[in-house]
């Protein structure tokens, strides 16, 4: 039988703290303390090299039960959808108008921390109706 592993979800990004602490709003993360030895977050940057400072920014589901998420500032911007994206579930086990008002009010409250409302994607014959957003830095998620 093959180990169940722990996984950690990477975004690339321009400026890993801003999306991960938008990322802490939407999912209720907490950031982790720091390493042993420093006092502050803050302090352990002072240690790093100009340019690695700002470089990387993780957070933690404060539970223990979700990925941790791991931010890395990289030189390129985003250019193309993603193949792989985030579903946040505050609709899960509601239907048709109800499933709708839960999106639209998440949506709402998202769009306050810095998303983006991209479409609506209504109910069809196989799926529930979803709601497809960008977070601060133009990546693709689905309220779900």
């Amino acid at each position: 039988m093959a180990a169940v592993r722990q996984v950690q979800v990477t975004f690339d990004c321009a400026v890993p703290e801003r999306v991960g602490r938008f990322w802490c709003e939407v999912l209720g993360y907490v950031v982790p303390p720091p390493p042993e030895g420093f006092a502050t977050w803050d302090d352990l940057e002072g240690t790093l090299p100009a340019e690695r400072r700002g470089s990387a920014f993780a957070c933690v589901d404060p539970s223990g039960v979700g990925p941790r998420l791991y931010f890395q500032r990289v030189p390129e911007g985003k250019v193309v959808k993603h193949r792989v994206h985030l579903d946040v579930r505050v609709g899960a086990g509601l239907v048709g108008e109800e499933r709708v008002a839960a999106l639209e009010a998440e949506c709402a409250r998202l769009v306050s921390l810095g998303a983006a409302r991209v479409r609506l994607l209504p109910a069809d014959d196989d799926n529930e109706s979803c709601l497809v957003m960008q977070d601060i830095e133009g990546n693709e998620f689905c309220l779900d």
